[in-house]
């Protein structure tokens, strides 16, 4: 039987001290994604987004997708500055940060969110309200080492909403292939 493949989103801080702090946890993200036999989609962005694509590609990764915030491949790297080398394929859509961050996460079967700020909120929200599963990264700071306070002061879950944690980036995508496999078991042919 053929592994089951997943699109799953890296999300997490372009900039700032959790960049520094989860360079090398995201490398392993992107690592624990190849070996898993999984796509991974990001926003196509600097920093730990980039950096699992890097340990993505590093690692074998077969299909790697940005989700680009522009509208050409001249205004992803002039205007917004962005990277295309760790990338099988970008989609540019022109929808600026907010239009794709929720195309990236209503693209995907799944969230891994590492370290963050502003936009990794913005993606874990978005993730929330559309029952998206969501996996942290634990260990780089950040928005993601909040989400739990935060999660206690919103009571987001809801019926279907699927969230975990962990440090260990092949357990953490482990426990998210399991949830989507049983999720998703009636449907098992057209993830293989």
């Amino acid at each position: 039987m053929k592994k089951t493949h997943y699109q799953i989103c890296v999300s997490g801080a372009a900039k700032g001290a959790s960049v520094e702090e989860g360079k090398e946890l995201a490398r392993e993200l992107g690592a624990a994604l190849a070996r898993a036999g999984h796509s991974l989609l990001s926003g196509a962005t600097i920093g730990l987004p980039n950096y699992a694509a890097e340990g993505y590609k590093a690692a074998g990764g077969t299909m790697s997708v940005g989700i680009s915030p522009a509208s050409t491949k001249v205004e992803h790297v002039m205007k917004y500055r962005l990277p295309v080398k760790d990338y099988d394929t970008i989609l540019y859509t022109g929808l600026h940060y907010v239009g794709r961050d929720t195309l990236l996460i209503t693209s995907s079967d799944a969230v891994v969110s590492i370290g963050g700020r502003l936009g990794t909120l913005h993606e874990f929200t978005i993730a929330m309200e559309t029952d998206t599963p969501i996996g942290f990264l634990q260990g780089a700071g950040g928005v993601s080492e909040q989400i739990q306070t935060l999660m206690g002061l919103a009571h987001p879950l809801r019926h279907g909403a699927f969230v975990t944690f962990d440090e260990d980036a092949d357990k953490l995508i482990s426990e998210l292939s399991k949830f989507l496999d049983v999720e998703h078991a009636k449907y098992r042919n057209l993830y293989e």
